[in-house]
């Protein structure tokens, strides 16, 4: 099967998935499970005002960083400039002060610079609401592109990072090797209007229960049910 250039194996048949339990009804348990806990950093600056171009930067900050250094180094960033006018104008030293300890955090802050001022010369300093038109510009990969489209616009789309790629296969909802392929299976068998807020889901369920190394089974709502791809020891 083919999909924008990509093989994506559908999910098993229903019969081999956990008490052929639908990918929406495994959602609802794990959404009872998390309760109102800890959100992911951007959702955090996302539900506070939907400003796709805080949405875009916190996204850039937040790649190859923990949560709670990404929401504060958005937050000192903002506090000097939120804008792609004023983050153009800013000297990159600026920048770079205001976002550290992120990783990567001089080549983050280049790039944070380079977008905001193309964004002014090209796009009148208005953020594109199109995947593909937020992936011409460097530094901007498919996960932010995505973030910044679901939750800067409220838009249908599936984000998926380490995390959702992970949980998802675990659970049996999809069965793919990388987290592009993820997202295009995604599509084929979860309900759209689960879309947008299926990555803040499964992030925080991959943070907190589903962790990459050892996860705590013993405290998921899902242990009795699930196939459990690819985990060895687990708590």
């Amino acid at each position: 099967m083919k999909e924008s250039g990509l093989i994506v194996k559908p999910r098993r048949a229903a019969a081999q998935s956990p008490n052929t339990r639908t990918a929406a009804q495994l959602l609802k348990e794990i959404g009872r499970a998390l309760g109102k806990g800890k959100i992911p950093s951007v959702s955090q600056i996302a539900r506070k005002k939907r400003d796709p171009f805080k949405i875009l930067v916190s996204t850039m900050l937040s790649l190859r960083t923990k949560d709670e250094v990404t929401l504060e180094a958005s937050r000192r960033l903002f506090s000097i400039a939120d804008s792609a006018e004023s983050l153009s104008q800013a000297p990159v030293r600026v920048i770079e002060r205001a976002i550290y300890p992120v990783g990567f955090y001089k080549t983050k802050a280049r790039a944070i610079k380079d977008v905001s001022k193309r964004l002014l010369k090209e796009y009148g300093g208005v953020v594109p609401d199109n995947i593909n038109e937020l992936l011409k510009f460097k530094g901007v990969g498919r996960k932010t592109a995505t973030l910044v489209v679901t939750m800067g616009y409220g838009k249908p789309a599936i984000c998926v990072d380490t995390h959702v790629h992970r949980v998802s296969n675990r659970l049996g909802i999809v069965e793919t090797n990388t987290p592009e392929r993820t997202e295009f299976a995604l599509m084929k068998v979860l309900p759209r209007a689960y879309w947008i807020g299926y990555n803040e889901l499964l992030v925080s369920f991959g943070q907190q229960i589903c962790k990459p190394i050892s996860p705590l089974c013993s405290m998921c709502p899902l242990e009795n049910v699930c196939p459990k791809v690819g985990v060895g020891k687990r708590r």
